[in-house]
């Protein structure tokens, strides 16, 4: 795990950069179609940095096997307000990186079939890495 700062992964630097325009196509499309009944999981780095802002783990995020996942609250993300994202600035890394995904069952990284503006998406190669990392600190297997 990357819990020390003084080894701080370079994919992770990179996502202080603009993953996948930064979320553009929606907000241009008031979209959060993405924010429903989301499944989306939590890194520890995620959990720290939105408990700094004065959440409580439990008011955001729910246990699921081993791992933490943000919480919906009657169907929306704890997060969601009206179609905007109250923590935005400081969204889960897997929320910057959305609409690209690892399917488990495809064995692939792609672009989610639910996302209507998916296409809009430009995605880097520094996502790719970013999305790789991501599911290394959640223990994800990956297999291609």
């Amino acid at each position: 795990m990357y819990k020390s700062l003084t080894h701080t992964p370079k994919w992770l630097m990179l996502m202080e950069s603009s993953p996948l325009d930064s979320g553009k196509p929606c907000l241009k499309h008031n979209c959060a179609l993405c924010c429903h009944e989301t499944r989306m999981y939590l890194t520890w780095l995620d959990i720290s940095r939105i408990v700094k802002l004065g959440y409580s783990v439990r008011d955001f995020a729910e246990r699921f096997g081993g791992t933490w996942r943000l919480k919906n609250v009657y169907g929306r993300c704890f997060f969601l307000d009206g179609s905007m994202c109250r923590i935005y600035r400081f969204r889960p890394y897997g929320c910057r990186l959305y609409p690209l995904i690892y399917s488990r069952d495809e064995h692939k990284i792609m672009l989610d079939d639910l996302c209507p503006h998916k296409n809009e998406f430009r995605v880097r190669a520094e996502d790719l890495r970013m999305l790789l990392g991501i599911l290394r600190m959640l223990g994800v297997e990956i297999r291609f």
